[in-house]
C-alpha cells in the first residue's frame, strides 16, 4: 500500500500544480533521428549534450516508439493521439489530412493557449478544414531569422533566434506550445562533413548495424548523419539558455525526441526495431517525480497529444468523437507502480509511404512489441517492400549506403545486404530484440517455429479490431485507395512505363536499376 500511497500523493499534488499555473510547452522534434544516438543513451560517437541535459535533469525513456516510421503519418499520430489506421488517408504518407480528426494544435489555441512553431510541423501533404480552408497545425510561424549554414545539406534557419524572436512575443500570463522542428538530421547530407568538420574519425563508430556492410562508404556516411544530429543538438542548447535567461526554463515542460528513425536503408520507412524505437526525454521540474530515472514502461507517439492536453488543463472533446487511444504520460511522470503492468507493448504499422508500385500500392504492415520481441505481419509479401527496384526503390531515400549495397549486388550478382534491405520479405516475422537489435534473424523462418509467437498475433489482431483497423476487417484496400495530396507524384509507375518525366529528387539516378528484377 505504501508505493501506491506514495504515487497517489505525488499525483494529486501535479494535478494541484497543473491547476494552479499552466506550464508552458517546448516540443523539440528532430527529423529522421534514430534511437540510441545520444550521450544519454550510452552513445560515443554522436555529441548531445543538450539532450543530455534534459535527460539527466528530467525522465529518459527507454522504450518510445511511433506506430509509423514516416514523417507525415508520425506527425499524424502525434496531431491526434490516433494510430495511423485510425486515420483513414493520414495513415499514408503524402496524405489529404481528413478533415473530421481534431489536432491538438486547435485544441490548445481553443484552450488559451500561445502556440506557434519553426522548423518543420507536419508534412509532406494536404491538411483543410471541411470549407477547403488551411488548419492551424503550424500556428504562427518563426522562421524569418536565418543564418549560414556550416554545409549544403543543413539549412538556414536559425531556429533557436527563432524561438527567441517568439519568446519576446508572448504575453505574461498566457501559456504557450512552442513546436521546434529542426529538419536535420533529414538528407541530404554533404558528404565528408562528419570528419571535415566534426571532427570524427570512422573508427569512432562502435558499431555498424549487421543489416549494412562495415566499410568506410558506411562509416563516413554515419559521421555525416552524426554531424547533423549534433547541429540540431546545439539549437537545442540554445532554446534551453534561452529559457533560463528569461527565468522560464522549470516552469516550461520540455520534451525532445524523433519522428522517425535514420535515413538510411531497412530502417526509415520500415517496421524494424530501428525504424519505430526513437529517442525521448523530458524535462519538468514542477512535474515530474524523481529526475533522472529512466523509464523502461513501453509508451507511444499516440501518447503526446493527451499529455500536452493535460498539462495544459484541457479536456479534448474532438468534435464527439471517441477518446482517443493515447493515454498521458502523466503516469510515468509520477512514477506510477503499475507502469510495467499497464504499459507493457505497443502497436506498430504502416501503410502507402512513397511510390514506386502498380497503381501506387504500399507495403501494408502491422506489428506488436512485446518482452523484448517484435511481431510482424506483411500483409502483401508479394510487394517489393522497398519499392520495385526500376523505380529506384523509393522508400527508402538515396544515400551512399543505398548505392553501395545497390552495386554490390549487381556486381556479384548476390548480396546479403541487399537481401535484408531490398529483398522480398516474408508474411510473418518474428524478432528477439535484446540479443538482435538489428533484426537479422527471423525467429519464424521456416522451418522454424518460436514460443509466444501465437500469442502475439492473437493478441495484435484482437487490438487491432477494437480499434477499427479496416485490415483487421478485410477492408484493407481502402487505405490505399486515397489519392496522394501530391497530384505530380499519381500513378507514378504508370508514368514511368509510359517514360514520361518523373519527379523523385529523393533518389538518384544510379539507384534505378535498368529492368525489372524477378
Amino acid at each position: 500500500m505504501r508505493p501506491l500511497l506514495a504515487w497517489l500523493l505525488t499525483a494529486c499534488a501535479a494535478l494541484a500544480a497543473t491547476e494552479a499555473k499552466r506550464p508552458n510547452i517546448l516540443f523539440f522534434i528532430m527529423d529522421d533521428w534514430g534511437m540510441g544516438h545520444a550521450g544519454a543513451y550510452g552513445c560515443r560517437w554522436v555529441k548531445t549534450p543538450n539532450f543530455d541535459r534534459v535527460a539527466r535533469e528530467g525522465l529518459l525513456f527507454m522504450n518510445a516508439y511511433t506506430p509509423t516510421a514516416k514523417c507525415a503519418p508520425s506527425r499524424s499520430t502525434i496531431m491526434t493521439g490516433r494510430y495511423p489506421w485510425q486515420l483513414g488517408a493520414a495513415a499514408n504518407h503524402q496524405c489529404i489530412f481528413p478533415p473530421e480528426f481534431g489536432i491538438f494544435p486547435e485544441a490548445l489555441t481553443a484552450g488559451g493557449y500561445f502556440y506557434a512553431t519553426t522548423g518543420k510541423v507536419w508534412g509532406p501533404g494536404s491538411m483543410l478544414d471541411i470549407q477547403g480552408k488551411p488548419r492551424g497545425y503550424a500556428g504562427k510561424t518563426y522562421n524569418q531569422a536565418k543564418a549560414k549554414p556550416p554545409t549544403t545539406g543543413i539549412t538556414n534557419n536559425d531556429y533557436a533566434t527563432n524561438f527567441e524572436n517568439f519568446l519576446r512575443d508572448t504575453r505574461p500570463g498566457q501559456p504557450w506550445f512552442f513546436w521546434a522542428g529542426p529538419i536535420e538530421p533529414h538528407r541530404d547530407y554533404e558528404a565528408g562533413t562528419g570528419a571535415r568538420l566534426g571532427g570524427k574519425q570512422p573508427s569512432d563508430v562502435d558499431r555498424v548495424p549487421a543489416i549494412w556492410p562495415d566499410n568506410a562508404t558506411v562509416r563516413s556516411d554515419l559521421l555525416d548523419y552524426a554531424y547533423e544530429v549534433e547541429h540540431s543538438d546545439r539549437h537545442l542548447g540554445r532554446m534551453l539558455a534561452a529559457l533560463e535567461s528569461a527565468g522560464k526554463l522549470d516552469d516550461t515542460l520540455v520534451i525532445v525526441t524523433s519522428d522517425n528513425g535514420m535515413p538510411f536503408p531497412r530502417i526509415k520507412g520500415h517496421m524494424y526495431e530501428n525504424a519505430n524505437h526513437l529517442p525521448l526525454a523530458v524535462r519538468w521540474p514542477k512535474g515530474i517525480r524523481g529526475p533522472g530515472r529512466r523509464v523502461e514502461a513501453y509508451v507511444s507517439f499516440i501518447d503526446l497529444a493527451p499529455t500536452f492536453l493535460e498539462a495544459a488543463g484541457i479536456a479534448w472533446k474532438d468534435g464527439g468523437l471517441a477518446p482517443t487511444p493515447g493515454r498521458s504520460l502523466f503516469d510515468a511522470f509520477a512514477d506510477s507502480p503499475d507502469l510495467a503492468r499497464t504499459r507493457d507493448h505497443v502497436l506498430v504499422g504502416r501503410e502507402r509511404h512513397d511510390f514506386g508500385r502498380p497503381n501506387d500500392a504500399g507495403y501494408p504492415v502491422r506489428g506488436i512489441v512485446k518482452d523484448g520481441r517484435l511481431y510482424l505481419e506483411n500483409a502483401e509479401p508479394s510487394r517489393w517492400p522497398c519499392g520495385n527496384p526500376e523505380t529506384g526503390y523509393l522508400d527508402t531515400d538515396a544515400s551512399p549506403t543505398k548505392s553501395f549495397i545497390l552495386q554490390a549486388r549487381r556486381d556479384k550478382g548476390t548480396d546479403p545486404h541487399w537481401d535484408l534491405c531490398f529483398g522480398l520479405r516474408p508474411a510473418q516475422e518474428l524478432y528477439d530484440l535484446r540479443t538482435d537489435p538489428d533484426c537479422v534473424r527471423n525467429l519464424l523462418a521456416p522451418p522454424t517455429t518460436a514460443p509466444g509467437a501465437t500469442e502475439l498475433r492473437a493478441q495484435l489482431w484482437a487490438e487491432l479490431k477494437a480499434l477499427g483497423d479496416l485490415r483487421a476487417v478485410g477492408r484493407g484496400a481502402e487505405y490505399e485507395a486515397h489519392p496522394s495530396a501530391d497530384v505530380r507524384r499519381r500513378g507514378f509507375y504508370e508514368k514511368y512505363l509510359r517514360g514520361e518525366k518523373l519527379d523523385a529528387n529523393w533518389v538518384i539516378p544510379s539507384d534505378w536499376e535498368p529492368a525489372p528484377l524477378k
